[in-house]
């Protein structure tokens, strides 16, 4: 069972917030980080975030997805509104950081991101959000509005005790380098994207 294994400050650009190591075993050395802004208020419905892990966008800004920018453009929107980002580590739709380089270069030769996970004989996206659930549980979180354009975590309310008041939009503008990744997930997973 996921458990709330330390918790502390963490001051960041976008002020201060809760930081939350979420696992099972205390000595997990990759837990789901859970972020929560010192300006979230606990009786109202709060502003979350599923975010899963992407080393190449989160850290490096790669110009492939629009990752790193949807994780600032969180952050952002909860230094003004208080909020809840919760960082699930499922790398590459839970794939691994090897197989999503290899992915890439798959991606390289024309192949889009489902056509390449398929041809490494994975799923297309093996991301789970219950965890993600759990942890909202586990915070007593009772409302929410999701920041997101993804279909699959809205539908995760569905069998939830926790409601879901509404969706906020996080869409970023294309690069040159994303277009076809973005494509993919609006025709293919159905993303709520105007492109």
């Amino acid at each position: 069972m996921l458990q709330n294994q330390v918790e502390t400050i963490l001051p960041t650009d976008w002020g201060n917030f809760k930081i939350i190591a979420y696992s099972e075993d205390e000595n997990d050395w990759m837990p789901h980080i859970v972020l929560i802004h010192e300006k979230t208020n606990f009786d109202a419905t709060i502003p979350i975030r599923f975010h899963s892990e992407c080393l190449t966008g989160d850290i490096f800004h790669s110009k492939k997805c629009e990752c790193g920018k949807q994780l600032h453009s969180a952050m952002a929107y909860f230094e003004e509104n208080g909020g809840i980002l919760i960082y699930l580590r499922q790398e590459g739709r839970n794939i691994g950081i090897i197989n999503k380089l290899k992915a890439y270069k798959l991606q390289e030769e024309g192949k889009d991101t489902v056509e390449a996970n398929l041809e490494l004989g994975l799923p297309a996206d093996s991301r789970s959000f219950e965890d993600a659930l759990a942890i909202l549980s586990d915070l007593k979180v009772k409302s929410v509005y999701l920041l997101t354009n993804n279909p699959e975590k809205i539908a995760v309310f569905d069998n939830s005790p926790i409601v879901l008041k509404g969706r906020i939009p996080i869409e970023i503008k294309a690069s040159e380098e994303s277009k076809k990744y973005l494509e993919t997930k609006k025709s293919f997973f159905k993303h709520f994207l105007d492109l």
